[in-house]
C-alpha cells in the first residue's frame, strides 16, 4: 500500500483550517475511485492523493491537476461528483 500524504505546500492544519473540519485526513491512495459523470459512464481515476473529511472526500489523480470531490465509503471505494480547478476552493465547497 502507498502511503498518505498531502498536497505540496499544504499542512494538514492549514487544510483543516480552510475546510472547517478538525478531523480531516490524509488517506491512502490505494483505492478505487470512480467520477461518475451519468449513470453507465464511470471513469476509474488513479488517486495520487486523497483527503478525507468523514463522509466526503477530495481526491487528485495521478497527472491532474483538478481537484475531484466525492462520497467515502466503508469499503474505502470513493464515487466523485464535482471538480474543482484548485484546492483551495474545494476545501471551501466541502
Amino acid at each position: 500500500m502507498a502511503d498518505a500524504q498531502l498536497p505540496p505546500g499544504w499542512t494538514l492544519q492549514q487544510i483543516r483550517d480552510v475546510s472547517g473540519d478538525r478531523e480531516a485526513v490524509a488517506l491512502d491512495p490505494d483505492r478505487v475511485v470512480k467520477w461518475v459523470v451519468r449513470a453507465g459512464a464511470d471513469e476509474v481515476l488513479r488517486p495520487e492523493i486523497v483527503l478525507g473529511f468523514h463522509s466526503l472526500c477530495l481526491v487528485k489523480p495521478i497527472h491532474d491537476d483538478d481537484w475531484y470531490m466525492g462520497s467515502l465509503y466503508d469499503d474505502g471505494s470513493i464515487d466523485c461528483w464535482s471538480a474543482y480547478d484548485d484546492l483551495y476552493e474545494a476545501l471551501r465547497g466541502l
